[in-house]
């Protein structure tokens, strides 16, 4: 419903409307019967509209108590109108200001003054006035004069709620604009954030838990929160963590690339020259774990590789891309015997940058840090190693750099062929991990390269590796006992890269 609609309703129920420039107009165009506040405040709009609605006639209205004589005699003695309704659109701050290419100046222009004031004016006297923040209001506000004539003080005091909330996410838009992501390279001395519930959750990561999502308005990439689902159930709390991990790998890959995700660590992923095949490549990474998995794709998922997805005994419980083809949404949700359950989530283009700070909420606080995003290129990393890398290697060993950062440390990835073969995650030892990947990888180990999120503090792992069939080895380095890692890898032939940099991810 829009606000002509809500205006034609209000009229319909004998309301005296008043409004002033863009918004007058836009009414009476609509057929609306509007008075002039300029002309009811003998005062015009002066300064490009700066001031309209800052006037005693007007706020005197607003926040006058009804059941108090005093007031009623001072608003009467000034000529002034009692207003029972507020409705306001503030300037649209947040979006002029992500807008790429807006300067300062334009920003400025947008903070919104009147608008807020006669917001929270009301909301302070929501006992005797109704405030109208959102469009998604309106149809129970005219519910409302249609049934009772007026509106109840309950449902006064939840507008008001939701007026307090929607003015201090605006002021936040606009303090955070103001005082910029840092101060001389530092995190803000405070940070405040303003969410918005979009759904409620049947439950949490377990049946018992409560869960709720809610979204940042401030965010403007693509985000599973924003997505649009095109099919299935509803989304689960532990749907959303994994369809979000998914997104954040193959989002860093310029080639078409798929990502397979269990339990919120990848079990396989993969990129090629054509996303069916990344996708069978990811898939084969871990079959047995793919089963029930959530996939993401960097590219729109087209019909050969709904063809792929369609093929019998796979199960997956969503997929989230920046688009499907309607040929792979008619396959996906007609063919496989999961198709009422896949939860197709279209994001939109992914070339807009991610979130650059990472919030994380523990006991009592809130965690903040820099995303792990910062990328490195392999003329930056160092061979100390006896043997060299040779040139066929360096596709792998970039992929299963790139792979590692997103798996939960300890991290261990073996990868071959740009695709994931092997993943050992969340160990307390090292050489478990390296185990564990050896293990998920099987024969096919033979020919791969190791990537670890961190340093190897023992040369354990590399006889593990060497013995295993693994061909090269890229870790971070920093160890005082690398050197002796250094020696084990010479003593097996296999060439090691030190990058520099450690991916841990907790």
């Amino acid at each position: 419903m829009g606000l002509a609609d809500l205006a034609a309703g209000l009229q319909r129920a004998g309301v005296t409307i008043y409004s002033t420039g863009g918004t007058r107009r836009h009414l009476e165009q609509s057929g609306i019967e509007v008075l002039d506040v300029a002309d009811y405040t003998g005062f015009p709009e002066m300064l490009d509209g700066r001031v309209k609605t800052l006037h005693p006639k007007i706020f005197g209205g607003i926040l006058a108590i009804r059941d108090r004589d005093d007031h009623m005699d001072a608003i009467d003695e000034h000529d002034i109108v009692p207003m029972d309704l507020v409705i306001v659109n503030l300037y649209p701050f947040a979006a002029t200001a992500a807008r790429p290419g807006a300067t300062r100046e334009e920003c400025v222009e947008q903070i919104d003054i009147g608008g807020p004031s006669l917001v929270r004016a009301a909301a302070k006297n929501h006992v005797d006035v109704a405030v109208s923040t959102s469009p998604q209001q309106y149809g129970q506000l005219l519910e409302q004069l249609d049934d009772l004539g007026g509106t109840t003080l309950e449902f006064r005091e939840k507008l008001a709620a939701e007026a307090f909330e929607h003015t201090a996410s605006y002021d936040r838009a606009i303090a955070d604009f103001m005082r910029g992501e840092s101060i001389a390279g530092e995190f803000p001395s405070s940070m405040h954030l303003s969410l918005r519930r979009k759904a409620q959750l049947r439950y949490g990561e377990n049946p018992h838990q409560r869960a709720a999502v809610y979204s940042d308005p401030t965010v403007r990439s693509a985000s599973v929160v924003a997505a649009r689902q095109l099919s299935g159930k509803e989304l689960s709390y532990n749907n959303l963590l994994d369809l979000d991990a998914a997104l954040e790998i193959v989002r860093g890959f310029a080639r078409p690339a798929v990502s397979v995700m269990k339990h919120n660590n990848p079990c396989g992923a993969a990129t090629d020259d054509s996303l069916a095949q990344a996708c069978r490549k990811a898939l084969a990474g871990d079959p047995l774990s793919a089963f029930g998995s959530v996939l993401g794709f960097n590219r729109t998922v087209d019909e050969e590789t709904a063809e792929m997805l369609c093929e019998p005994g796979l199960f997956i419980e969503a997929i989230v891309a920046p688009d499907f083809s309607a040929g792979a949404v008619g396959m996906l949700t007609t063919r496989p015997r999961w198709r009422e359950n896949v939860r197709l989530m279209q994001v939109g283009r992914l070339d807009l940058p991610a979130p650059a700070t990472q919030l994380r909420f523990i006991s009592g606080g809130m965690l903040a840090q820099d995303a792990d995003r910062m990328t490195s290129s392999p003329l930056q990393w160092s061979t100390p190693t006896k043997t060299k890398v040779s040139s066929e290697m360096w596709d792998d060993i970039s992929f299963g750099w790139e792979m590692v950062r997103h798996v939960k440390s300890n991290a261990i990835v073996l990868a071959k062929d740009t695709s994931l073969i092997g993943v050992g995650a969340g160990q307390m030892s090292r050489v478990d991990s390296v185990e564990i990947s050896i293990d998920k990888a099987g024969d096919r180990s033979t020919g791969s390269i190791l990537a670890s999120d961190a340093f190897f503090p023992f040369p354990d792992s590399i006889e593990a590796a060497a013995e295993a069939g693994v061909v090269a080895v890229v870790q971070p380095g920093g160890s005082r006992r690398d050197q002796e890692v250094i020696d084990a890898c010479d003593e097996h032939g296999i060439p090691m890269v030190l990058t520099g940099r450690r991916h841990f991810k907790h």
